[in-house]
């Protein structure tokens, strides 16, 4: 199926500006829109308060990066390093694991951010256009 092939890159474009759109209203709103609501909130489910920096800068900037391709496998990883917590230590100890419901979201961009970090950002990215580019060209020679 050639045809589909040629849709990857268009593919990997919708994953990453996806995936960006939710880290970085999540993000925002950590660093700007409630920060108060989010370093009291750390503290309730067993993390320290500045946490929350951390938490909103890397979803803000991780997903500006996303939008941009760049850096796509590194930001991949540590975005989906970061919903394995939250699912692990935030969403599964408060719904269980029978209620998908509770922890769908952040396993579900955790997959994703995975899958990104596994394949990359594609050709229609800033990694596209320089890293990865560049690596296929210099396989070639």
């Amino acid at each position: 199926m050639q045809i589909l092939d040629k849709l990857k890159p268009l593919g990997l474009l919708v994953l990453r500006v996806g995936v960006a759109a939710i880290f970085l209203s999540t993000g925002y709103d950590k660093l700007f829109g409630a920060p108060g609501k989010w370093l009291a909130w750390f503290p309730k489910q067993g993390f320290p308060s500045y946490f929350a920096y951390i938490a909103g800068s890397l979803e803000l900037f991780g997903g500006v990066l996303l939008v941009l391709g760049l850096l796509t496998r590194v930001v991949g990883l540590l975005l989906a390093i970061q919903m394995a917590i939250a699912v692990w230590r935030v969403s599964l100890p408060h719904s269980g694991i029978y209620d998908v419901e509770g922890y769908g979201l952040p396993l579900m961009l955790g997959v994703a951010c995975f899958a990104l970090f596994t394949v990359g950002a594609g050709i229609l990215s800033v990694d596209g256009a320089t890293f990865e580019r560049g690596g296929k060209a210099r396989a070639k020679a």
